[in-house]
This record gives structure tokens, C-alpha cells and sequence, in this order.
């Protein structure tokens, strides 16, 4: 069980000191922040093109959180059990979440590509309970089951209803002894990357948007405390790494937000894909997935 324990809001903060164990997502301003940063790393990246891509969704994604904001009744619901509170696998969905698929099929239809017109038509014509289905398998990490170009969108949506459904969670988080901080304490997923903020180490999740304390010089995948390796393109200060294991053999980015506040953990994350495939070359895989380059 994760060692990061959630609890209301009005009760006293536990924990380590200073150290905040979860920080929430913060709504205001999250995917235009985003797009942004991706249309600026666009400029002259051999990725170009799926970059822009993306930040349009990103976009699409913050004029829907502005016009269409998660309804107050959903934002109530809860995972079963004292576990994580917004559990991907345990927590009942709301049908919101397919309207804001919906959504952002019509944000997208407009400049769309033949290849993404015919995808996202496809899930629009798909009955609530095969989205459903889709969603199942998505979460549940049975990517080949519906594809890479489909799982792009869902994701997108789904993403978009959990990180409200965090942002309004009245809980404060404390840290109790123990290790198991592989995954996200509020939605039970993997981390997309970790962040350096204030020399602290926090794991960024995919999904939620949250992050989560874990001690430096401790391997986000399997919790090793043997010495960790750092490979970067750039130089000893780089301010993006990645921290392979030689325990489990995986590796995850570092993002030093520290060194460098323009960095934005899901669009530098994308924009470095060289390092990803350095690191790879030496024989690591990859413990957590990016959500704009999901597996199938």
C-alpha cells in the first residue's frame, strides 16, 4: 500500500516537516501552459509537426475545462476502501467524461488531418458502452486493444476528468513510514516523469496531474537504494536526465524545474525523445509512459 496517506481537509497535516508528500493540480491555466510550451519547443524540432499536434489538443483541452468545468455532483465520488481515493481501476465514471471526448472531437474536427478526421468520427460513433469498454482497457494497460491512435483521445479525455476530480479533492496528504510510492497516491497510475522543485524529488503522474514525494537516490520503479545512473544530451547541468536502475533495468526522465522554470513535464518530456532512445540503447526501458506517446 502506498505510504502517502490522504485525509479531509479539516484535519491537522501529518508528515516530514517541510516536505509536502502530494501536491494537487492546479487547474488555472494547466493546458494552456502546456500548449504553449510545446508550440516553442516545435520551432525547428525534427518533431514538429505531432508537437503543434499535440499543443492543439492541450489547447482544446483548456477550452473545454473553461467552458464545460467538472458539474460540482460528479467531483463527490469516491473509490471504494481507503486506498487511493481516485482509484482508475475502482472509481465508478461519470458519463461527463465522454462528453468532454465529445468535446474535444468538435475542438479538433475542424483543421483535422484525414487520418485523425476518420479516428476521432469513429469514437464519436461508438455507443456509451464501448467507450466504456475502451476506457477499461486504456486504464487498465490493454493497449493493443484499441490502438495508439485511438488511445491518444481517450486519454486526452480521460485525463482532462481526472485531474479536476483531483484539483477538488478536499484532502491534505501525510507520509508514513515505508517505501510502495511507485504509483500515483490519488489514482493508483504510473508517473509520466519525475520533477526536481526546491532540490525535492516528486513523481508527475500521466493521468491526475499530481505529484508525489520520493527520496532522491531511490529508484522510482522498484524503490532501490543502490547508487542510480544519470544520462542527459547536454552536459553535468542538464536540465533534463534520465535515472536508469540497474536493479530493474528501467529508467524514468528527471525534469529540473529548478534549473529551468519553462520546463513543462508532459511537453519536455515529448520534445526529448533522443534521450529516450540513448537510454534505451544501453538496455533500460522505460518504467512510465508519456500520454501523448502511448503504446498499440
Amino acid at each position: 500500500m502506498n505510504s502517502i496517506r490522504l485525509t479531509p481537509v479539516e484535519q491537522p497535516r501529518g508528515g516530514i516537516g517541510r516536505i509536502e508528500p502530494l501536491l494537487l493540480p492546479r487547474l488555472d491555466g494547466l493546458y494552456s501552459r502546456r500548449a504553449s510550451r510545446l508550440r516553442a519547443l516545435a520551432e525547428g524540432h525534427a518533431m514538429a509537426d505531432y508537437l503543434n499536434f499535440v499543443a492543439r489538443i492541450a489547447a482544446a483541452q483548456q477550452r473545454l475545462l473553461e467552458r464545460a468545468p467538472l458539474p460540482a455532483e460528479v467531483g463527490t465520488r469516491l473509490a471504494p476502501d481507503d486506498g487511493a481515493p481516485l482509484d482508475a481501476l475502482r472509481l465508478p465514471r461519470a458519463p461527463y467524461w465522454q462528453q468532454l471526448l465529445h468535446g474535444l472531437a468538435d475542438e479538433l474536427l475542424g483543421d483535422a488531418t484525414p487520418p485523425v478526421r476518420k479516428v476521432l468520427e469513429g469514437l464519436r460513433e461508438q455507443s456509451p458502452a464501448q467507450l466504456e469498454t475502451l476506457a477499461d482497457a486504456l486504464l487498465g494497460g490493454r493497449h493493443a486493444e484499441l490502438g495508439s491512435d485511438r488511445a491518444l483521445f481517450l486519454w486526452s479525455a480521460l485525463s482532462l476528468y481526472w485531474t479536476q476530480l483531483a484539483a477538488r479533492l478536499p484532502l491534505h496528504a501525510s507520509a508514513g513510514p515505508g517505501g510502495q510510492r511507485q504509483l500515483c497516491p490519488m489514482c493508483a497510475q504510473s508517473p509520466a516523469v519525475s520533477v526536481i522543485i526546491d532540490g525535492l524529488r516528486y513523481l508527475h503522474c500521466g493521468l491526475c496531474e499530481s505529484r508525489w514525494h520520493m527520496v532522491r537516490a531511490t529508484c522510482s520503479n522498484c524503490e532501490h537504494t543502490g547508487p542510480l545512473d544519470y544520462w542527459s544530451l547536454d552536459s553535468e547541468n542538464a536540465t533534463i536526465k534520465a535515472e536508469s536502475c540497474n536493479e530493474c533495468e528501467s529508467y524514468l526522465k528527471v525534469l529540473y524545474l529548478d534549473r529551468d522554470h519553462q520546463l513543462e513535464a508532459i511537453a519536455d518530456d515529448l520534445a526529448s525523445l533522443a534521450l529516450d532512445a540513448d537510454v534505451e540503447r544501453e538496455g533500460f526501458a522505460r518504467s512510465g509512459l508519456n500520454p501523448f506517446l502511448l503504446p498499440g
